[in-house]
């Protein structure tokens, strides 16, 4: 108990073994056999992985990333991701990143009502302290990762390397236009279309009028009227998938 609950102190632990499982000991018993923490060392009750868990629903991730069309333009592309359902919030693409710039996309996402109570981003300089400060008006806190600590935005970053790897390692983007084209078909794709293994496996956004996949009989055999359709994504780099019937014979 103490170790699947480092926020319990002795007392606690004998109360619920009393209450809960009838064991009667003594907090100083407890104690005794809890484990020490050497000096120095953190709690560890309240890690940075914790915080994220306990505060998934309320958290927006944010970053940069770079992609570069058929003419070697360079392109910055920026992200906004859901930490508790994994939806990408928001995503456009500009040539020229500014502060002012990135302020407007947060104000996009932060003013829509969602419940937001925290943002992450780096410590990168175009998050400048006037942006914190205007995001912070609206109700969201401002957390920046530690200097060179990619892990602390680990959700953000690997929606990055999947936009490069399901998306942007595949297509050449012609220009600035045709590469938010791009994205916002995909982004589409990844909402309402791409099951992810953290949600169960979920959609993070399935369509309104999604219906439930009926039990099979059988584990490995669709019903005698069923019919699979696909829909290609991308010009045929995915497919989704669904279930429909076939229709009865005149």
């Amino acid at each position: 108990m103490a170790t699947e609950n480092p926020l319990w102190g002795e007392e606690r632990i004998a109360n619920e073994l009393l209450v809960k499982l009838g064991i009667r000991v003594s907090p100083r018993t407890v104690r005794k056999y809890m484990r020490v923490r050497p000096p120095g060392q953190p709690r560890g009750d309240q890690r940075w992985s914790t915080f994220l868990k306990n505060h998934a629903k309320a958290i927006l991730a944010c970053d940069f990333f770079i992609a570069v069309t058929a003419t070697f333009r360079m392109l910055y592309v920026f992200v906004v991701i859901e930490h508790g359902t994994r939806r990408l919030a928001h995503i456009n693409v500009t040539a020229n990143p500014t502060a002012d710039w990135t302020l407007q996309q947060l104000r996009e996402v932060v003013g829509n009502g969602g419940g937001h109570r925290y943002l992450i981003h780096d410590r990168d300089r175009i998050f400048a302290k006037h942006l914190d400060e205007s995001i912070s008006a609206l109700g969201v806190e401002v957390l920046r990762s530690p200097v060179a600590s990619p892990k602390a935005n680990a959700i953000c970053e690997r929606v990055i390397g999947t936009a490069r790897r399901e998306c942007l390692d595949w297509l050449i983007p012609v220009s600035e236009t045709h590469l938010r084209a791009i994205l916002k078909y995909w982004v589409r794709h990844y909402n309402g279309g791409r099951p992810h293994s953290t949600l169960g496996p979920g959609v993070p956004d399935p369509p309104e009028k999604h219906e439930a996949v009926p039990k099979l009989k059988h584990r490995h055999r669709l019903a005698a009227d069923a019919l699979v359709l696909v829909k290609s994504v991308l010009g045929g780099l995915h497919h989704e998938y669904s279930l429909g019937k076939v229709p009865a014979s005149a």
